[in-house]
């Protein structure tokens, strides 16, 4: 078990619970079964029983299997099958509810039969609800209002469950007339977008009918095993292949990692250096609604599909063009991207390096930025000697020396939107800064804990530092942030990171895998990155919610805890200095034209985060839309107006694809070089 341990240390991939990676898998013609007649085979029992065992031997976190978690797992259950409320009333939920020790026969003997009817019940409950829809659009379109005085709220997760039946039809009328306006939206005529409904109603159902056993299974055992933390999984064979293709990296496509959120396949994240992350419009938190293949290939809705067929219709040859149909988080603007497929290739992820000209008190200072999307490493070139294998470490080493020898006043590290990656590629990477010490702490689940850090007695860069994070840096990325701060070896600005501190192990099992979490990073303060993250010493306006994105909006995240500080020797402490640099700062950002931007970008994203009601009015619906369009056009005018640049007409003519740095880049690049120019001033003055 310690073997399967350290093999987990060595990547520790951020890794979200349900998420898939773009893999191909073939798309079966075969006919399927009717949904009461499917029944649990011999091997999910047995894989029941095996992952039960496992959990509660093997897990991080001391797992009971007791009426509490029995009761939390069944909740999840329902919660999967009913995301949205729009099925079941609180007393139908309820009366499920009541059969919770039914739960501790399926997990501890493999009695799976109570699993399968609870989905066989809510199954057709979607089913009946789906046929009512059709038929309401193909018989009853004159019954829609699209002058109506309502709103309507697409995301009901936090609203209570309905106590009447009466309450789900409204919700359901109200939805048809929204997702039929959405359409219209379009250009679409009223008849044009209940043909599209209609299409989609009708795959959602065609889909439904083509559930399989595993299926049902794969998703019982998984809400069980997110009920103790979001990051275990139940991986079934077919899902084990496309984790594994994920952690080679070696796959064709757009370079994304979704998940199912509702009907709707969500954006988790983009692979840095992928087809979508260089083609800049696709977003995390983005939905994807619609499909097409190359430029003129039609658009084929996808909500409401399962996550593997969505992916098989994204994914597809290197390069090929797919064109996706997608909304905004808050459900409110559609677009149609482009993205050409490709390979996402070591290269397109590696270290690099520019330098940016800051103006401070006068005098231009020259500071080198060295951005590093993931924390990569060559195994195999490692381990067969080769002179010129590539890792994170060296590469930075080698952009340092260059940067160097173009003459740098200060360095900073540029760790957004890194996910993580090989743990001692960021154990390595705090060796270029420090002379020697400890870097991470690992607890196992037994309590052990192992203190990695660096022992060459030599610091690579011994200048001024700066680390820049924001609420996608995770994992490795963490650690790295973390060990500079709790050294004082530089400053770190940006956003609070991510927060998993957590490590995982695949385990095999006798159908499938297991995805567990078997330990827990610690800084050499002592303090767990889990759920807290790594707060910055000077704070920049957040661009994405911390109650939407990051660990502490998973359920069931394990909690941030303490253990004994590795003993150390700080190089510095900022922390009298953090006053005066954030009055100097607040001071500069009044007048910096692109950080005002940044400050304006991040107050319209507060404001439209959370679950918005939309209009069903067509008229004040699409006043609503103008509105939101026009006030993102007033910021960036604004912007180019204290720029003295050229007002534009309408948001289409900003290029999001270019490669120059966006506004947003340049406002956090250059404002986290004057924090580092004025940190420097200031040690140097406290050391006169």
């Amino acid at each position: 078990m310690r073997t399967q341990l350290l093999r987990g240390l060595l990547i520790c991939w951020l890794t979200l619970s349900l998420s898939s990676p773009l893999v191909a898998e073939e798309v079966s013609t075969r006919q399927y079964t009717p949904l009461e007649e499917l029944a649990p085979s011999a091997e999910q029992r047995r894989v029941a029983r095996e992952v039960t065992r496992t959990l509660v031997r093997q897990h991080f976190a001391s797992v009971a299997l007791d009426a509490e978690l029995e009761q939390q797992a069944l909740e999840n259950y329902i919660d999967q099958l009913d995301p949205n409320k729009a099925l079941l009333t609180a007393a139908e939920r309820q009366a499920i509810l009541e059969r919770t020790a039914e739960l501790e026969a399926a997990l501890v003997k493999g009695d799976l039969e109570f699993a399968f009817e609870v989905f066989v019940y809510i199954a057709n409950k979607n089913k009946a609800r789906l046929e009512r829809n059709l038929v309401q659009l193909q018989e009853e379109l004159d019954q829609f209002s699209f002058d109506q005085d309502q709103r309507f709220m697409p995301d009901r997760r936090e609203q209570q469950w309905p106590t009447h039946q009466a309450e789900l039809d409204t919700y359901w009328q109200q939805r048809l007339t929204h997702e039929l306006l959405s359409l219209m939206d379009a250009d679409q005529s009223i008849e044009e977008a209940r043909d599209l409904l209609v299409r989609r109603y009708q795959n959602q159902l065609s889909r439904l009918r083509q559930t399989n056993a595993d299926d049902i299974f794969q998703g019982f055992l998984n809400a069980f095993t997110t009920s103790v933390d979001p990051h275990t999984n139940y991986l079934s064979p077919r899902r084990s292949e496309s984790f594994n293709i994920q952690m080679r990296l070696s796959l064709d496509g757009i370079g994304a990692v979704l998940q199912t959120e509702n009907e709707y396949t969500k954006v988790v994240s983009l692979v840095p250096g992928g087809p979508a992350d260089r083609q800049g419009q696709l977003r995390p938190n983005d939905r994807i609604i619609g499909v097409a293949q190359g430029a003129e290939g039609e658009i084929e809705n996808v909500i409401g599909w399962r996550l593997d067929e969505v992916v098989d219709l994204v994914r597809g040859p290197r390069g090929s063009i797919v064109r996706l149909e997608v909304l905004n988080q808050d459900n409110t603007a559609r677009r149609v991207i482009e993205i050409e497929r490709n390979a996402v290739e070591l290269e397109d992820q590696a270290a690099s390096s520019r330098r940016i000209q800051v103006e401070e008190e006068g005098e231009t200072r020259h500071i080198g930025i060295i951005e590093i999307p993931t924390f990569y490493l060559d195994f195999e070139g490692q381990r067969n000697n080769d002179p010129q294998y590539r890792s994170t470490t060296r590469d930075v080493a080698r952009l340092i020396r260059e940067l160097q020898d173009e003459g740098i006043d200060g360095l900073v590290i540029d760790l957004r939107n890194n996910g993580g990656g090989a743990l001692q590629e960021a154990n390595s990477l705090v060796g270029l800064f420090i002379p020697r010490g400890p870097t991470v702490q690992v607890r196992d689940a037994d309590g052990h804990i192992n203190v990695l850090g660096d022992s060459s007695g030599r610091v690579f860069y011994e200048g001024p530092l700066a680390v820049v994070i924001n609420r996608l840096s995770a994992s490795a990325s963490e650690i790295f942030a973390g060990a500079i701060q709790d050294y004082g070896r530089g400053i770190v600005v940006g956003e609070r990171s991510f927060g998993k501190g957590t490590v995982q192990t695949i385990l095999d099992l006798s159908y499938g895998q297991l995805k567990i979490t078997r330990a827990k990073f610690y800084r050499i303060s002592g303090a767990s990155t889990q759920h807290r993250g790594v707060e910055p010493d000077i704070a920049f306006p957040p661009l994405f919610d911390p109650d939407r994105i990051g660990e502490s909006a998973s359920p069931n995240a394990l909690a941030w805890d303490q253990v004994q500080p590795a003993v150390t020797r700080r190089h510095a402490d900022p922390a009298p200095l953090i006053a005066t640099l954030l009055s100097s700062h607040q001071q500069r950002i009044q007048e910096d034209a692109n950080f005002l931007f940044l400050q304006e970008q991040s107050e319209w994203l507060r404001r439209h985060n959370g679950a918005p009601s939309i209009s069903l009015n067509l008229t004040e619906r699409q006043r609503e839309q103008q509105q939101d369009e026009d006030e993102q056009l007033a910021m960036e005018n604004r912007r180019r107006e204290r720029l003295g640049l050229e007002q534009l007409s309408q948001l289409e003519e900003v290029d999001l694809s270019s490669e120059e740095p966006t506004p947003l880049d340049q406002a956090i690049l250059y404002e986290t070089g004057r924090i580092l120019v004025d940190y420097t001033r200031l040690v140097s003055q406290h050391h006169q």
